[in-house]
């Protein structure tokens, strides 16, 4: 039996200790329950709040800690201080997640995988958010609150209908790459650890001297590629739908610490112009025989999070936070997020979500003039809560953190500029002749038995049409698959 003095007493939330805490006070034995038992309504009303609303995507997802180690010189492309020199290390969070799935949903499923990372770096919180893919369905982010509906339930059924993901498809051919990777092997990850990660978008660094460049990031799974085949993962998550948070938890606990190797692709600011097709373009992937991946580093997860809803549904991850030498390009997409994933956070969490421990920057201080608002934890003190100001208080340096990038032409609602290899078919039947056989037997596998389930003809008409515009033979095999499933 425990000794009472070594255990820690109760308390309500104000910090009184509890008498009993199995008991409701009631109006004598058996009688109806008393309001003045503070303690029993303290305990329900914080219950009815512990929800907060869920992301709208990347709902399910597992996080942990680690650290991201330089391991080659990439100076002459970027001056930001994490990746200065060989050597440096930098902690890092990440978060793995699948995308339209709600919180409670299996994670071995297909569905493109989150892959987000947090570094806590001196010069403050630089926030990478991509994807377990190198492309994405749209270009545009006017279209992805429609996307994301037809991914969702449907407002008459409430469960997600065939008819309404590939009637958006058919409809917008430039998501015919991204949909022959979902598809394909790598469409159902075996695990998180098993995956790569992509920064999808193009990013802008600038080197000490003022020259830019455009660049991607790859992050290359130490562990190798491992799938789920369709039936695979049918299997699994009607076992334990918490596979993949199962995985990464037990495969860090054990010490068989996860590892990517961070490469990047490279492409000088005056090529961009001129390239054979948009290099802003998210449908898209710049073949590695024109800019071949180089070395940067080695990202490492080490430590599981102590509490999951405090440092996993908590974290947020905001791409419009970059550090100096690091900034954005002008691909559509990336800019829309720029401003939707912070301000998902400040509806989610609060105005004041990066005051939270996983939020906050652990290798510098967050200087500046916002203040208070709802669960303010740093109100800032006594300091004066403008600027500028003559009282001592933080000042602007004068220094971009990334290098300006040229534009012309007038305002307006302009479709990107066209290059001459510009094509949402051509880099879909790239893909698909890379592919095995086997590959290839699988891929219109998965997608015919997605497709027979769409009660219109002319939405599968269309769509196969696109998958034939990506090369001949995969429209004709999809074609033949749907007509066999739908005899």
């Amino acid at each position: 039996m425990s000794d009472s003095t070594s255990r820690a007493v109760l308390t309500t939330e104000s910090g009184a200790p509890v008498a009993d805490n199995q008991n409701s006070a009631t109006a004598g034995p058996g009688g109806p329950l008393l309001i003045q038992d503070q303690y029993l309504l303290e305990k329900l009303a914080r219950f009815n709040r512990e929800r907060i609303p869920e992301r709208v995507v990347h709902a399910r997802g597992s996080g942990a800690y680690g650290y991201f180690e330089v391991t080659a010189d990439v100076s002459r492309f970027t001056k930001a201080h994490f990746l200065a020199e060989p050597g440096r290390r930098t902690e890092v969070f990440a978060r793995f997640s699948t995308v339209a799935g709600n919180l409670g949903a299996s994670d071995a499923v297909r569905d493109p995988r989150g892959f987000a990372l947090k570094f806590y770096t001196q010069q403050g919180n630089y926030d990478l958010v991509g994807n377990n893919t190198p492309v994405f369905f749209i270009k545009d982010p006017s279209k992805f609150p429609d996307f994301i509906h037809t991914q969702k339930r449907d407002p008459y059924t409430g469960i997600q209908e065939a008819d309404n993901v590939w009637d958006f498809w058919s409809l917008s051919p430039e998501v015919t790459h991204q949909v022959t990777w979902l598809f394909g092997d790598r469409g159902i990850p075996a695990s998180y650890r098993h995956m790569d990660g992509f920064s999808s978008h193009t990013y802008q660094w600038v080197n000490a001297d003022g020259d830019a460049f455009w660049v991607k990031y790859h992050f290359k799974t130490d562990q190798g590629i491992r799938n789920l085949t369709a039936d695979e993962a049918a299997a699994i998550a009607g076992v334990d739908p918490d596979s993949h948070q199962r995985d990464l938890r037990e495969a860090i606990d054990a010490g068989r610490l996860p590892s990517w190797t961070l490469k990047v692709q490279v492409m000088p600011v005056a090529e961009a112009a001129n390239y054979r097709f948009n290099p802003f373009d998210l449908t898209k992937v710049w073949p590695h025989a024109d800019y071949p991946l180089i070395e940067v580093g080695r990202l490492v997860l080490d430590r599981n999070p102590e509490n999951v809803f405090a440092e996993v549904e908590q974290a947020a991850f905001s791409p419009n936070n970059f550090v100096p030498g690091i900034g954005p390009s002008p691909d559509k997409m990336l800019q829309g997020r720029l401003f939707a994933y912070a301000d998902a956070h400040r509806y989610r969490l609060g105005v004041n979500h990066t005051q939270l421990a996983v939020n906050a920057p652990h290798a510098t201080v967050a200087r500046n003039h916002g203040r208070d608002g709802a669960m303010a934890t740093n109100a800032g003190g006594r300091a004066k809560n403008y600027e500028p100001n003559s009282f001592g208080g933080p000042y602007e340096t004068g220094e971009p953190l990334w290098a300006p990038t040229r534009v012309s032409g007038a305002t307006g609602t302009h479709e990107a500029p066209v290059h001459a290899e510009d094509d949402d078919f051509v880099q879909a039947g790239n893909l698909y002749r890379l592919m095995s056989e086997e590959e290839k037997v699988r891929l219109v596998e998965g997608l015919a038995g997605g497709l027979a389930q769409v009660s219109r003809d002319d939405i599968v008409e269309r769509a196969i049409g696109n998958f034939r515009a990506a090369d001949p033979e995969y429209g004709d095999r999809l074609e033949a698959a749907v007509k066999a499933l739908r005899a």
